[in-house]
């Protein structure tokens, strides 16, 4: 024991020579201060994480508010007696950005799910118990008592022209919405089961997973209960396959973020493949069976891939329909471009003379996706393909937003730059 005393004494106390210990009699003062420094900044990090997880994370409160809610009979969903009374629906890791927003990893049916719920009401009652159950009263408050299949089904047609414009194949639409609102699969929807898909709908990621349900670049849903809903999981959420700590991003320069995207990123074939389909996304997206949808905050964090190197849509609550955009634009004063964007970068030009914004883009998806697909693809491409890939890049990332020009060059572009990419790695394993 007395050994250990000495070590931690010279450890603390004798980091520099007697001699020099004699000249300087406060240098013991001072070490000890610089550790006890330490301890200090040491603990109020620890206490701001932890306070930030606890603000940030609150799948507690969201298992809370949606059981209550099912156990009362006012909403159903495929995943309530697994959440609810089962507890086979498990919360784990909290990916969380915003405390009204939870998102979680968890576990269903021995598969890695994505967990999300919406509790901005359970928030604003927290402190108040006895408020907790007024959140039926302000979310699920459609359709009311009464209200017809007919009548409910002429809401939900409503519903979608208004956000996503009249589209020929919105019936169809309506019916797939009925039929995952059928949870036990009776050819009838009970009011709890209506009100469920309903408030559902009014979240902007769901309506979109159901509008492009038939692609493969989208999360596939799997349940819901109320308004949570659990997606299946993407293994790799950023096109580089790894992301830098958020407490690490703002210190390190933007050449040591490169170096570090291109150290992880997939081999060269491989991030072909994955723009391949992010090019594919884009494509389906512009003009598709719901009409026009943009892409507003196009960076590498938002998309991603699975294990097989096929893209998938990481986020798509940066994904914007042409409705919302145009709602958002009609009427709006302006002094610059800049006063007309919507989310990140979905910019639009301003009149200057009439103080308005208009309505056509600066940019069209593919010319911001062809941007970010610069230095992915760029670095490390073979020799014989550099060039001419460089070429098509600079070319798609000039298009502009405006509907004659988007129209001409749009689809060119984008089937050039596919066909290049697919020529390379076609026949090979990485097709």
């Amino acid at each position: 024991m007395r050994r250990i005393r000495r070590l931690v004494h010279l450890v603390l106390f004798c980091p520099i020579s007697k001699g020099l210990q004699s000249r300087l009699p406060g240098i013991k003062v001072k070490y000890l201060l610089v550790v006890w420094l330490g301890i200090f900044v040491g603990s109020w990090v620890a206490y701001m994480h932890y306070a930030s997880y606890s603000e940030l994370c609150r799948g507690h409160v969201c298992r809370m508010i949606i059981c209550d809610q099912y156990k009362k009979g006012i909403i159903s969903g495929s995943t309530c007696k697994d959440l609810c009374e089962e507890r086979s629906l498990l919360f784990q890791h909290c990916l969380s950005s915003s405390p009204t927003q939870q998102v979680y990893s968890g576990l269903w049916r021995e598969r890695e799910v994505i967990i999300k719920c919406g509790i901005e009401e359970a928030l604003k009652a927290d402190s108040h118990p006895d408020s907790v159950p007024r959140r039926d009263v302000v979310l699920f408050d459609k359709p009311t008592r009464g209200t017809s299949m007919d009548e409910f089904k002429e809401m939900l047609l409503n519903f979608l022209k208004s956000n996503l414009g009249d589209q020929p194949s919105l019936a169809a639409l309506v019916g797939r919405i009925i039929a995952m609102a059928d949870v036990n699969r009776d050819g009838k929807v009970s009011l709890a089961e209506a009100k469920s898909i309903w408030a559902l709908l009014q979240l902007n990621e769901f309506l979109l997973m159901l509008s492009l349900h038939e692609k493969e670049h989208t999360s596939k849903l799997l349940g819901h209960c109320g308004d949570l809903y659990v997606t299946e999981k993407i293994p790799h959420t950023s096109l580089y396959g790894v992301n830098v700590p958020p407490f690490l991003q703002s210190l390190l320069p933007s050449v040591v973020h490169q170096i570090i995207h291109q150290w992880f990123a997939p081999a060269w074939p491989r991030r072909a493949k994955i723009a391949i389909g992010l090019l594919e996304f884009v494509e389906e997206i512009f003009h598709g069976t719901y009409g026009n949808f943009y892409i507003c905050e196009t960076g590498f964090k938002n998309v991603g891939y699975n294990d097989k190197y096929d893209f998938k849509m990481v986020n798509l609550r940066k994904v914007a329909t042409e409705m919302t955009i145009r709602g958002f634009l009609k009427g709006r004063h302006c002094e610059q471009n800049a006063d007309c964007t919507y989310g990140k970068d979905c910019t639009a030009p301003c009149d200057k003379l009439l103080k308005q914004c208009k309505s056509d883009m600066v940019q069209p998806n593919l010319a911001k996706v062809c941007g970010l697909l610069q230095d992915y693809l760029l670095y490390g491409a073979p020799l014989e393909l550099k060039e001419e890939l460089q070429k098509q890049l600079r070319t798609c990332t000039t298009l502009s937003g405006l509907a004659s020009q988007v129209e001409a060059h749009h689809s060119l572009v984008l089937n050039n730059l596919k066909t290049l990419l697919w020529k390379k790695i076609s026949n090979t394993k990485y097709s």
